[in-house]
């Protein structure tokens, strides 16, 4: 019996502390969170968002300030990533083709590489920072990924050896399949008559059916 009781009592007193701590640390957050909307958690710095915010718009912005060539991107890419995808992006294995396949979308075998697939070239250098080396993924420079994006785009000829791959330039490259990717909708219904509204819209509505029965799709009327 006084076993019992001790053991109860010690679970008591865990609960407490428990409870007291957990007040602590609300307290602590609360105290942390007076520049948040709903009191909730802190405010990132800047260096952590940084480490987030690391996407490239089609246009360039975004880029991270660095530069580099084809000619630069040769070595790296020998080192670091032709041992997947071949020493001019064929691909080893199941390992992805980089280059080649131009013009072959719209046929019965279509290659989907960088060069003729890919919209454009933030894509690659977004994917190649943020993914490559597989399994060593963001372990790239910013120059280095200029470097091996300007060397792949260089095998589809998408670029020449002169070009000089940068977060200035990076905006301005033409892919060849750039605008594959959205086509006018031919159906008459698809057409607007005026521009869209964005806010604040009223859709009209109109019932063209009611069901019998709950569970299935209405008769139509």
């Amino acid at each position: 019996m006084y076993g019992l009781v001790k053991v109860r009592y010690f679970a008591k007193t865990l609960f407490t502390i428990g409870v007291f701590a957990g007040f602590a640390m609300a307290l602590s957050v609360t105290a942390n969170a007076t520049e948040r909307p709903f009191g909730l958690g802190t405010l990132a710095t800047t260096a952590q968002i940084a480490g987030w915010d690391i996407d490239v718009r089609p246009d360039g912005k975004g880029a991270p300030v660095g530069s580099g060539t084809s000619a630069d991107g040769e070595e790296v890419y020998a080192e670091l990533c032709a041992g997947c995808h071949g020493d001019f992006g064929e691909g080893i294995d199941r390992w992805p083709i980089l280059a080649g396949g131009i013009g072959s979308l719209a046929t019965a075998e279509p290659v989907k590489t960088v060069g003729s697939y890919w919209p454009y070239a933030s894509t690659v250098y977004d994917y190649v920072y943020r993914a490559m080396p597989f399994g060593e993924a963001q372990s790239l420079t910013h120059d280095e990924t200029y470097q091996v994006v300007a060397y792949i785009l260089n095998m589809s000829d998408v670029i020449d050896d002169e070009f000089v791959l940068s977060n200035e330039t990076i905006g301005s490259v033409k892919m060849p399949n750039q605008n594959g990717f959205m086509m006018p909708d031919p159906r008459p219904d698809g057409q607007l008559s005026s521009a869209p509204c964005m806010q604040n819209c009223e859709v009209p509505t109109k019932i063209i059916g009611r069901a019998r029965i709950i569970d299935v799709t209405p008769d139509k009327q």
